[in-house]
């Protein structure tokens, strides 16, 4: 899909426009080959300009050729999978030319949805570095959204999880857990490319620019800060849990033990009572049935009360 789009200069509305024009955004997502070719021969875009944040595997970076500024910045990303929300991460290409701006994506994100939609007032497309910095800040603030939102699915988990330990709850804490870590990777690779536009060698910053840039950092430290706590927590709930797991486990197989061999007692003494062809005590007693079972059952709660002051019930 591609999408041309242009703010009016009051700066109020975005309007969508049917040719390029100058200070015009172009908002590509999963685009064709043939609108990368229209794009790239129109623009005279390097060819792997466009191509590279359409992998899904590209790190964060910048290049800077011929004029041309790729930023390539990981967002955060929300999908359903079987019926459940998953969290991971995407490329984000952020192409800044000399009169255009032009946006490349594999899938539609939040972030780029909230401008194109208008909920996002005081941008302009033709204020390429300040509109950069806008997309960033947006990108650490949904960070900060969707981890709260894993905050609160980790503490749904948690309650389930005390009441029933079913599978099903672990590998929920377990997918949580790897959404931490693709967010905590791309948070600290975004650092690294804020860092580097904090330098002024790629774009050319106002001083105002410098300090929006500036607050984007910082949002994005709190981001990777609380993705680091969250990852702390849930390592160690996952710990805790496994360990309670490997405990009920001890207590049922120790219970188990016990009542084999509390069962062993009458058993055993069944058995020599039932062999054939050997003398065995009481046996021309007509109350020797009778004297067995009191035998056996006092035998019987003698090893449970021995075994229930060794803790074993």
């Amino acid at each position: 899909m591609i999408e041309i789009l242009k703010t009016e200069i009051t700066g109020q509305e975005l309007v969508r426009i049917d040719s390029i024009e100058k200070g015009c955004w172009i908002n590509l997502v999963n685009p064709s080959d043939e609108e990368l070719n229209f794009v790239q021969e129109k623009l005279n875009i390097l060819p792997n300009f466009l191509r590279d944040p359409l992998d899904e595997e590209e790190k964060p970076r910048i290049d800077l050729e011929e004029n041309q500024t790729l930023i390539i910045i990981d967002v955060p990303l929300v999908y359903e999978k079987d019926k459940n929300l998953k969290f991971g991460t995407i490329p984000l290409g952020i192409l800044v030319l000399d009169s255009y701006f032009v946006t490349v994506s594999l899938e539609e994100n939040y972030v780029i949805e909230q401008f194109r939609t208008n909920k996002v007032r005081g941008f302009y497309t033709f204020k390429k570095t300040r509109f950069t910095f806008q997309l960033l800040f947006r990108i650490s603030k949904d960070y900060l959204r969707f981890l709260r939102h894993i905050d609160k699915k980790t503490d749904d988990a948690e309650k389930l999880l005390r009441k029933s330990m079913k599978n099903k709850e672990l590998f929920k804490l377990l997918e949580l857990e790897k959404s931490l870590v693709f967010f905590t990777t791309s948070l600290k690779s975004n650092e690294i490319v804020m860092e580097k536009l904090l330098s002024g060698r790629y774009l050319k910053m106002y001083e105002e620019d410098q300090d929006l840039l500036e607050d984007v950092i910082i949002e994005n430290k709190q981001a990777l800060e609380m993705a680091n706590i969250y990852s702390s927590i849930l390592s160690g709930m996952m710990d805790a849990f496994a360990s309670v797991i490997s405990n009920n486990l001890n207590m049922v197989m120790k219970f188990l033990t016990s009542v084999t061999i509390v069962m062993a007692i009458p058993t055993m003494i069944a058995s020599f009572y039932g062999m054939n062809g050997v003398a065995l005590p009481l046996q021309g007693n007509p109350f020797a049935l009778l004297f067995i079972i009191i035998f056996t059952i006092a035998a019987s709660m003698g090893a449970i009360f021995l075994l229930f002051r060794k803790k074993m019930f």
